[in-house]
């Protein structure tokens, strides 16, 4: 027998999980509602291991849910913050191109940027960049003003505080381990009990596929980890940056390129590459788990992907291995950055979903099963525009499993 019954479970107690519990609890208050998240915290994964940006929505297709939900839910985001007193500030960011060959494609995100309603974007040339970003060097860049830096971990932890303060419950330490389902209702039995519910939303990240399977669906993606590495700038050289410097992104993948954030402590991060990840958690080189590394070699998807694109993986493992081939990366941005200006520093590890023929998906993607809803893609920008998210995802809940019947 299960120990208690909810009307709905959450599955992942990171920042999408908690914001959508925000707004069952804001939008259904008398809902009987449970988070589950296998770690002793919130947010401990994706949600705490980001570069804390504020996305502008410049980046991504017009009419994508990516460009529909970031530019709202980066004010959203920012109301939030001034709303609950979390550390943030407006500072902007500078797109450079450093060849003519990042021209076009540097216009072509001031396109983009204005058919998603990005407030303020300009294209301004090398002068006009030595003024915002003094040790910044290139031929032309794309000015985003709206792009701002806040602390997702402190985002996380106020959600948490909001939903249980709303009578919602958060159970930590509450790994699944299976799922059961009938025509009445979903039974999850974790490491600290067994707990039932009408509908049950899945947004566990980097497990969310293995999620969805145990619970007897079948995605037609599966999750491939890719860790971001970074360096840190030694606080004598952290005036090299001033705010956000952004290389031109290549359009063949949803990576931005190794770039330089200044973070709301003041601390300047110099990064991610792109690496696939041994271990869907593994945060250092050395971390590995079979299970998941077997998955991963096991899915067509990967070799169609690697067959794409090993000569810009193996660059990217390159830069992993090599200090002096990642600070020529940066040099490219900013020359003045040398070797021993650099630290180790964190690492994230992104949830990124791969489709049979090798693609990496590219937006959003919410499938709903049933009972079930199950959010198989929320990569950056997740965390800008997770309070929309949260509305979009029950907006859909409501409609397609009864969430409000």
């Amino acid at each position: 027998m299960p120990d208690s019954h909810h009307d709905v479970i959450i599955v992942g107690g990171g920042i999408v999980g908690l914001a959508v519990a925000l707004e069952i609890t804001r939008r259904f208050p008398r809902l009987s509602l449970l988070v589950l998240e296998k770690e002793d915290h919130v947010g401990r994964h994706q949600s705490g291991h980001n570069s804390g940006v504020i996305h502008s929505g410049i980046y991504y297709k017009p009419g994508s849910l990516k460009a529909k939900l970031c530019v709202a839910g980066a004010a959203a985001m920012v109301e939030f913050c001034r709303e609950h007193g979390i550390r943030h500030s407006i500072c902007g960011k500078v797109i450079v191109a450093t060849s003519p060959e990042e021209l076009q494609p540097l216009e072509e995100l001031r396109r983009r940027g204005e058919a998603n309603g990005v407030p303020g974007v300009r294209l301004v040339g090398s002068v006009e960049l030595h003024d915002l970003e003094p040790s910044a060097v290139g031929l032309a860049a794309l000015v985003v003003p709206s792009t701002g830096i806040t602390n997702y971990a402190a985002v996380c932890d106020k959600y948490a505080e909001l939903t249980a303060a709303r009578g919602g419950t958060i159970l930590t330490s509450a790994e699944v381990m299976r799922i059961k389902r009938d025509a009445k209702e979903i039974v999850v039995e974790t490491r600290r009990g067994a707990f039932s519910a009408a509908y049950l939303i899945n947004c566990t990240g980097l497990f969310s596929d293995r999620i969805s399977r145990m619970a007897g669906d079948e995605p037609e993606v599966i999750i491939a980890p890719f860790r971001g590495e970074y360096y840190d700038l030694i606080p004598e050289r952290s005036s090299l940056v001033r705010a956000l410097i952004y290389p031109v992104p290549d359009p063949r993948f949803p990576f931005l390129g190794v770039h330089f954030t200044r973070r709301i402590s003041g601390r300047v991060d110099a990064g991610p590459n792109a690496v696939l990840a041994f271990r869907r958690e593994g945060y250092r080189r050395t971390d590995f788990n079979l299970t998941d590394l077997a998955s991963s070699l096991a899915f067509p998807g990967f070799w169609r992907m690697a067959a794409k694109h090993w000569r810009s993986g193996l660059d990217e493992v390159h830069r992993s291995f090599s200090k002096p081939v990642f600070v020529r990366a940066l040099q490219r941005l900013v020359p003045g950055v040398r070797e021993e200006d650099l630290v180790p520093g964190g690492s994230g590890v992104r949830a990124q979903a791969l489709k049979r023929d090798g693609t990496l998906v590219d937006d959003f993607q919410f499938v709903q099963s049933g009972k079930m809803l199950h959010v198989l893609n929320v990569p950056s920008p997740a965390a800008t525009a997770s309070l929309l998210i949260g509305r979009a995802i029950v907006d859909m809940a409501s409609t397609n499993i009864g969430l409000d019947s």
